[in-house]
């Protein structure tokens, strides 16, 4: 989904032109699987019967209510995703040892900051994934969204300066990149190659 349908989505248009672009039932499809496996969850009932009715009853909820439609990319890396695993243990482990010690020996002296984080991505699926991961992760939860701009605000632990900051945004942006390497569209990739192709060349420039 382009920015500009965000931004179309978000402002207080035709409601049947709205409808009209919102979706169509095969881009609404792994939503609607979603919905029905989180159905069969609730009642703890996974019977054929059961999950039609539930996923009779998302197919009324998603055409009763707008919801943003769940558009996969068509591409997902195996190797992309086990490294992407791996670096999401590891992350989860070191936070883990670093609230531990602020928690014991640094207290309330320890400081914090509400940061803005622009992605590259116009995915509400990348989007959604980036919040999670950085939810999981102790010492950093997203309190704030802006799917239009696709923004996040969290807050994060142990931030001290300017420093601090921007090596939070370079976290943050690093889970995003690892997201898009496993399941971005061939567009990001494209994007993103370009975006490290010119730090490489400003680096050598500047050296």
């Amino acid at each position: 989904m382009s920015r500009d349908q965000r931004l179309y989505d978000g402002s207080d248009g035709d409601a049947a032109g709205a409808r009209h672009r919102r979706t169509t039932l095969r881009q609404e499809l792994p939503l609607l699987g979603w919905m029905m496996l989180v159905w069969g969850a609730l009642w703890q009932d996974f019977a054929i019967g059961n999950l039609i009715f539930g996923l009779l009853l998302s197919l009324g909820l998603v055409r009763v209510f707008r919801l943003p439609p769940v558009i996969l990319s068509g591409r997902f890396n195996i190797w992309r995703a086990a490294v992407f695993a791996a670096a999401f243990l590891r992350d989860v482990v070191l936070a883990s040892f670093e609230v531990m010690y602020l928690a014991v020996f640094r207290g309330p002296r320890t400081k914090s900051a509400i940061i803005a984080v622009t992605l590259r991505t116009e995915s509400d699926l990348l989007v959604t994934f980036v919040g999670h991961v950085l939810t999981l992760v102790p010492g950093s939860y997203v309190v704030e969204v802006d799917r239009r701009s696709s923004t996040l605000y969290l807050h994060v632990l142990n931030v001290n300066d300017q420093a601090g900051i921007d090596a939070a945004r370079a976290d943050v942006m690093m889970i995003e990149e690892r997201l898009i390497r496993m399941m971005g569209t061939t567009e990001e990739l494209a994007a993103l190659a370009a975006e490290k192709s010119g730090a490489r060349n400003d680096g050598a420039g500047a050296s």
